[in-house]
């Protein structure tokens, strides 16, 4: 309902959302996926609650549109990465990672990262990383680490937008964490009434998703498509009336 006139509003040349928690605030199926990329949305990111609908699974391996988290170890179904061409014939390369502080022991971001970023830009000197990652310390030192190779890192995970929105010294943009398209008056998009239960009475609750004050929180960054780097970086906060 909000991306639409966002779109109206910004003319955005390519729209990358993270879709990992569509379903019902855990994981995404295919038909979800398949209704927001019929949308404005052009790449779909996820992160580690990806793996929660199995049917996922094949359908991550039949589309280039929704991309994992790149530093899996193994070969676990999907890609991590892509070359995307935007709205104006520009190839655009895109990578998916996660972290690993107070997260899952998967392989090194950084060293990943490495290997992935050197292969795009033989094609592109455009490259969007979404890192997927719980601590601020980690988003931080992989945004110093990436300064001047790719243009834009944007954080996601907390669900809760940073005001560190800034283009680092070598032209890089970079946010902690961009936010959540959800419910304002909630807990990371969930009902405040039984998170708070479930950490009074330390027993098993079930989550349900927030519906009050619904908003998309976003950000709009400005690239310069022939070397790269970033211009501007711009948080984006919607709401429905």
């Amino acid at each position: 309902k909000l991306l639409p006139a966002a779109c109206e509003e910004y003319r955005p040349d390519f729209v990358i959302a993270n879709g990992e928690n569509a379903a019902g605030g855990l994981g995404i199926t295919p038909d979800i996926a398949t209704k927001l990329l019929d949308s404005e949305i052009d790449v779909l990111t996820s992160g580690n609650h990806v793996w929660n609908k199995k049917e996922i699974y094949d359908y991550l391996n039949s589309t280039q549109r929704l991309i994992r988290p790149a530093n899996y170890p193994g070969n676990p179904p999907g890609r991590g990465y892509g070359i995307f061409d935007t709205r104006k014939g520009v190839a655009l390369g895109i990578i998916n990672l996660e972290g690993r502080i107070f997260m899952k022991h998967l392989e090194c971001p950084f060293r990943t990262v490495d290997k992935i970023v050197s292969k795009l830009r033989k094609e592109t000197s455009c490259i969007i990383v979404d890192f997927h990652a719980e601590a601020t310390s980690e988003k931080q030192a992989l945004g110093w680490y990436l300064d001047g190779r790719v243009s834009v890192i944007v954080g996601t995970h907390t669900h809760v937008p940073t005001a560190d929105e800034r283009i680092l010294p070598h032209g890089t943009a970079y946010i902690t964490d961009v936010g959540m398209t959800g419910a304002f008056e909630s807990v990371i998009g969930f009902q405040y009434e039984i998170v708070i239960e479930r950490l009074l009475s330390q027993l098993p609750a079930t989550f349900k998703v927030a519906k009050k004050n619904i908003r998309m929180q976003a950000v709009l960054v400005d690239i310069d498509t022939k070397s790269g780097k970033a211009l501007s970086i711009k948080r984006i906060e919607k709401h429905i009336d």
